[in-house]
């Protein structure tokens, strides 16, 4: 079995398992984090399978764009874009990725104080 057999943000991108989907389109996902940091925490994939930052390269960085895109959409959506919102990508284990599939997360909702921990 692969990685990618066993990737839980593959499997909720594939919808074998259920999410809080708030946002999607041909190559994005967006749903709501299960241990929100604020009162409006999502995370923000592509429905591509990559691991990690280090993994980006010609053929698929354009998912950031993506990524980036869907932020701004779901900013607006939800009514954070004009006071200010955050996100964040945290690349392998000693920065706090815990899910190896990229992703953003977008907080927004509350001041949020810098730096971040």
């Amino acid at each position: 079995m692969s990685a990618v057999d066993k990737c839980l943000f593959c499997d909720i991108a594939n919808k074998t398992i259920p999410a809080e989907i708030i946002y999607e389109t041909k190559n994005v996902i967006a749903f709501h984090d299960i241990n929100p940091e604020a009162p409006l925490h999502c995370l923000i994939i592509p429905k591509m399978h990559i691991a990690t930052i280090n993994e980006l390269d010609a053929k698929n960085s354009f998912v950031v764009a993506y990524l980036y895109e869907a932020a701004a959409e779901i900013a607006d959506k939800y009514n954070v874009a004009k006071e200010g919102y955050r996100v964040v990508m945290n690349c392998n284990k000693d920065a706090g990725q815990t899910v190896f599939h990229l992703h953003l997360h977008l907080l927004a909702g509350r001041k949020l104080s810098w730096p971040p921990g």
